[in-house]
């Protein structure tokens, strides 16, 4: 999420382009076409497709960004549908595993809240004040495991012994009773999440700090 030298026509070096069929797109659709699939099967009781559906769908979150770097064909709606794959997947992952008892209430509102709180942070410093957001590693690695978190969820085994440190079914693994092994990958990414989120929020404000700083026209034009 480094801002300087990014510009809007300019990401990592690459010259932003008006292609719509690019090999980075096609991947980030089929991608989007696995996100209301994994909800069917899910919904309708096919747990190990479901999972399947769901690992394909994250574990080829890079792939297309790097397409599109590699390949010199980083598009105008390769940067909008990327991003907004990777949050509708997010959202069909907690929802789903929401729907089918295996996480609280309170995991799905944090990662949602978060989700929004950015989008919405990112969306006003681009649009007021010009200033483009963009992801840092650490927040790729937030991503990553949540949704190894929530594969590890759908996938519901092997279960491990909870901790027995407190008596809460509304954290899951710290009870006595037995957990999937992803809860713990939930929780590592919750953990980097809020750190990231700090991170984001100092970046958005110094990012607005030096677009107030340039004429009006620079920041418009």
């Amino acid at each position: 999420m480094e801002l300087q030298g990014q510009t809007e026509d300019t990401t990592d070096g690459n010259e932003v382009v008006d292609r719509v069929f690019t090999a980075a797109n096609v991947i980030s659709f089929v991608r989007l076409c696995m996100v209301p699939l994994f909800l069917v099967l899910l919904l309708q009781g096919h747990g190990i497709a479901a999972t399947v559906v769901f690992a394909l769908a994250a574990s080829t979150d890079f792939l297309d960004g790097q397409v599109a770097r590699r390949t010199h064909t980083v598009s105008r709606l390769g940067r909008l549908l990327d991003p907004a794959v990777d949050r509708l997947l997010m959202i069909a992952g907690v929802v789903g595993l929401l729907i089918v008892g295996r996480l609280p209430l309170w995991i799905v509102l944090l990662v949602l809240g978060r989700d929004l709180a950015l989008l919405v942070g990112a969306a006003y410093c681009l649009r007021r004040w010009g200033a483009r957001v963009d992801v840092i590693f650490a927040g790729k690695v937030c991503t990553t495991l949540l949704f190894v978190g929530f594969a590890g969820l759908l996938l519901n085994m092997p279960l491990l012994p909870g901790l027995g440190l407190v008596d809460a079914s509304w954290l899951p693994g710290f009870g006595v009773q037995s957990v999937s092994w992803g809860i713990w990958f939930i929780y590592a990414g919750l953990v980097l999440g809020v750190a990231t989120t700090a991170y984001y929020v100092r970046a958005m404000l110094r990012a607005i700090a030096q677009a107030k700083s340039r004429p009006s026209e620079e920041r418009h034009g």
